[in-house]
């Protein structure tokens, strides 16, 4: 790896000599574009993705589709309205080889699909990708009845040998490790020949607005499917089989991305506006309004979209992140940079993203002259004066965001390998220099 310039280059990270002002387009979300692409594969007829995102985890998503027999033509909507993605349904079939990369949502949310499919398709990827869990997905599919040979590592690789179709129904899970493993069953439920119910046992769910996405973005395209929240039993969600229609559907701006940019209106004491922020939206991203308005910021949605205003000073926060804890290394960050100190509670789940997020973010602050302690489950911050440094990333896109927030406040920061922002936010050295003018 080291011999990639990529990965050992270091990005001087921009420090801000004022107070920043800009509007900031955020591309298209990475959860929504991956789910859409899984939905409209699976779907009766051809469907149009309207301004999606393309970095490294879509692309793997659409080529891994691709593979698998799946139409996908990429050109301008059928208005001109911008990139649209043209998504052609068709016999799934192998055999076929699956790069996940280091993508998430792509090794888990296409073993459910290669059920479906005529033949075998063995998924692979990066090495990280090896350690991160999939075992909730494999021990599903296989009480589900499918057939995959993974020699026992519940873990990459493997090979789904796919028969054509999944006979489906009830099945228990544990998903405290990711609620991906809800989403993955959910997404491809609708074409198993009795749906699917599936039962979380687990001690904790993570990351409930991603279900909830999953949801209603399958109910968008025509399938049924009961909830908690719509008066079924706590844990479960309940998948009818039926046909899922084609439709045209436009991508929103990915909130988790825009953190970086609000954070440098908190930081700097400036305005941000981010376009298109949506009034309603499942995306966890969303807590961004509520959680940087209590370090010292306001907000307001209009015409414009989101304005974001830092009031020249960031207050430390005691918060719960459960639920929406990919912001947690944005919040670390302006956490480290606040008047009073920080405790980010609920991300023990953190430990199994891109890296251990929790390990990472403490050693990284603390070589920077910080004082970050981490639990369990949490991570405490104690504001410190701060000094230049290498901020590393471990193929970390949000680390690496992470670092270029310290380095708007703190002189000489470089960051190794900011090119691994490119999993989900494309030219983000550019996006970040155009923020400020440079």
């Amino acid at each position: 790896m080291a011999s990639n310039p990529a990965h050992t280059a270091l990005w001087p990270a921009p420090h801000a000599g004022g107070a920043v002002h800009a509007t900031v387009h955020v591309p298209g979300s990475k959860s929504v574009t991956n789910r859409a692409l899984v939905l409209a594969a699976l779907a009766a007829e051809p469907g149009w993705l309207r301004r999606p995102l393309r970095s490294r985890d879509t692309v793997l998503m659409a080529d891994a589709l691709r593979a698998m027999g799946v139409g996908i033509e990429e050109g301008v909507g059928p208005d001109g309205s911008g990139e649209a993605w043209r998504v052609i349904p068709s016999g799934l079939h192998g055999p076929a080889t699956v790069d996940v990369g280091n993508a998430g949502t792509v090794m888990r949310f296409l073993p459910p699909v290669a059920t479906l499919a005529d033949g075998p398709i063995r998924f692979d990827g990066d090495p990280r990708s090896y350690e991160r869990p999939l075992h909730g997905v494999i021990d599903a599919l296989r009480a589900l009845g499918a057939r995959i040979d993974d020699d026992g590592r519940g873990a990459l690789p493997l090979t789904v040998h796919g028969g054509g179709a999944l006979e489906g129904g009830p099945v228990e899970i544990d998903a405290s490790s990711s609620s991906q493993f809800v989403s993955a069953l959910l997404l491809s439920g609708p074409r198993f020949n009795q749906g699917v119910e599936v039962r979380h046992i687990g001690s904790t769910l993570p990351s409930m607005p991603h279900i909830r996405m999953t949801v209603d973005m399958l109910r968008s395209i025509g399938a049924q499917v009961d909830t908690p929240e719509s008066g079924g039993e706590p844990n479960v969600w309940r998948v009818t089989p039926g046909a899922l229609l084609g439709r045209d559907l436009t991508v929103e701006p990915d909130l988790s991305n825009a953190q970086p940019f609000l954070a440098a209106a908190l930081v700097t004491g400036g305005r941000i506006v981010v376009p298109d922020w949506p009034v309603h939206t499942t995306q966890p991203g969303d807590r961004l309004r509520e959680i940087f308005t209590e370090m010292g910021g306001s907000c307001e949605l209009t015409d414009r979209g989101l304005e974001f205003t830092g009031s020249g000073s960031v207050h430390g926060i005691d918060v719960e992140l459960g639920e929406v804890g990919e912001l947690t290394p944005g919040i670390a960050a302006v956490a480290a940079l606040a008047d009073s100190p920080s405790t980010l509670r609920g991300v023990a789940h953190l430990r199994l993203h891109e890296t251990d997020r929790l390990a990472a973010l403490t050693k990284e602050i603390n070589e920077l002259g910080g004082d970050v302690t981490e639990s369990a489950d949490s991570l405490h911050i104690r504001p410190r004066p701060l000094h230049g440094g290498v901020f590393h990333t471990y193929d970390d896109h949000r680390m690496a965001t992470a670092g270029a927030v310290i380095g708007l406040a703190v002189p000489d920061v470089r960051i190794e390998n900011v090119a691994t922002t490119a999993k989900t936010l494309p030219d983000f050295p550019d996006l970040w220099t155009g923020m400020l003018g440079n």
